[in-house]
Formats: C-alpha cells, sequence, structure tokens
C-alpha cells in the first residue's frame, strides 16, 4: 500500500537505572511503545527518534537507549534535541560530528537535521540553534535533492501557541526559512520538543509534531512555563509515504484497548 512506513517517536528521555520523570519511567513507556509499534506495524521500513533521546545526556542514559533499541532489525535514524549531549551519544553510538542524514524513501527524501545548541551546554538552556555549518549542510543538502523532502529536526522552527515552549523553539528560524524558501522542495516538517500531538503549517509547509511515549505537556496556551508535565497516554508517530504523498498518523499506545478488531462501523 505505502512505499514507505516509518515509526517515529520523539522525546524518549531515557533515565538511568531506577530513575523517574513526574513518577514515569520513561524507558519502560518506550519499550512498551516500541514493543506496540513493531507488533502493529510488522511492514515498517525504518524507526526515527526526532530528539531528546535522553533526559540529561549521559552515556548511561544512551547506553540503555541503545539496548532498548538492540532488537530492532530496521534501519535507525536518531538526531538530537536540547536534553542530549553530541559526545556521549557519539561515545554510545559511534560516527562522528552531528547527527544528521539523508533517507532516501522512494518518491521523497528524509533529511534529519540536528538542531542541539552547543557544546557549550548552558544550564538551563533549551531552545535550538543551527550554526552555520550545519545551515551550510542543510542547503547543499536541500540543492542535491532531485525529489521532494521530508524535514525532521527536534525544535520546531515556528511558534505552536504555548508561550513557554515558544521561548525556546529554534532560535534561527529566520535563517532556516530563507534557505526552505530558496530550495522550495520541503513538503513536511516533523519535530518533536513539544510534548503534544500538533499539526497546521508554516511558510506554506505542513508540520506534525509528535507527542513523547513519556511524560506530556499540559495544554497551557498561557503563562511561560516549559517545564510543565502531566502523566497522559504516550505516544508514536506513523509517517507514510507513497510516491509523493504523505500520510501520518499518531497512535496513543497507553490507551485500553488501542489495539481493538472490527467492532467499528461506518
Amino acid at each position: 500500500m505505502f512505499d514507505q512506513k516509518i515509526i517515529c517517536f520523539s522525546d524518549t528521555h531515557f533515565v538511568e537505572h531506577g530513575e523517574t520523570i513526574i513518577g514515569i519511567d520513561p524507558v519502560a513507556r518506550f519499550e512498551r511503545g516500541l514493543n506496540h509499534a513493531l507488533a502493529t506495524h510488522p511492514d515498517a521500513d525504518r524507526v526515527m527518534i526526532v530528539g531528546d533521546l535522553t533526559h540529561h545526556g549521559r552515556p548511561a542514559q544512551f547506553e540503555r537507549l541503545k539496548a532498548a533499541l538492540a532488537g530492532v532489525d530496521l534501519p535507525l535514524h536518531l538526531t538530537l534535541g536540547n536534553h542530549d549531549r553530541r559526545d556521549a551519544f557519539r561515545t554510545v553510538f559511534g560516527g562522528a560530528g552531528f547527527a544528521q542524514e539523508v533517507v532516501d524513501l522512494g518518491g521523497l527524501n528524509l533529511v534529519l537535521l540536528d538542531t542541539l545548541d552547543g557544546p557549550p551546554y548552558p544550564d538551563g538552556h533549551h531552545a535550538g540553534r543551527l550554526c552555520a555549518e550545519r545551515l551550510a549542510w542543510l542547503e547543499d543538502q536541500l540543492s542535491r535533492s532531485a525529489k521532494p523532502v521530508i524535514l525532521a529536526l527536534h525544535h520546531p522552527p515556528f511558534d505552536v501557541g504555548f508561550p513557554g515552549m515558544d521561548a525556546i523553539k529554534l532560535l534561527n528560524a529566520g535563517d532556516l526559512a530563507q534557505i526552505l524558501d530558496r530550495a522550495g522542495n520541503v513538503i513536511h516538517i516533523i519535530s518533536g520538543h513539544v510534548h503534544r500531538t500538533i499539526s497546521g503549517q508554516w511558510l506554506g509547509i505542513p508540520y506534525a509534531i509528535f507527542k513523547s511515549p513519556a511524560h506530556q505537556m499540559p495544554m497551557l496556551m498561557e503563562g511561560t512555563k516549559s517545564s510543565s508535565s502531566t502523566d497522559e497516554p504516550g505516544a508514536y508517530g506513523i509517517i507514510c509515504t507513497k510516491g509523493t504523498d504523505i500520510t501520518i498518523h499518531t497512535e496513543d499506545f497507553d490507551i485500553a484497548g488501542a489495539a481493538t478488531d472490527d467492532a467499528h462501523s461506518s
């Protein structure tokens, strides 16, 4: 039915053994979500995680994520968010430089972009930024692409209506906007960071933001807090492509009865 089906997680926030976030074990939640995704979508082509892989960016946390992904027999695509640390990620997962790549999806290309601002990493700084090197890399990749592009990055470059989160979005979104305008071939944007399911468009480009499999952002459209969390069902995204067409679903796997049979009729 589809050329590609991508299981997409964001904001997995792995912690060390015995640690929790607002009483939630994010590792157990992710493992439950991953198992649900692989069982429900055995035809998936790849798994992508768009940043905040860990909660503190420590090597032990990346090691736990690596162990959780060890049984996944699919291509894995990981990029970084504000809670991660690039040196620790590379120590555990290998490679060098920024966590970004281009993936051929058949009728489309997927470009993962690393928006982690740093090093250095000032305490309490959670906004994203693209340095000159990453901006140049993105412009080069887009100029080379003969196909339409899905752009995946952790930090949204647009406001979502939560003042606290909008203050820590991608800070130099204007630089990104100029590149996208010149390229003209990005047809969808995927991001995380906000811990809510949100869709819309920016610069005429549709976007989708996925919830976390762990803790979620309350519906706070007033105030300036960016650290509020609530224990709502965990979720992951499903990105389906056919030629240049894109269909996006979200699955709240922690809702009782999420996997049901044919009781529904239309």
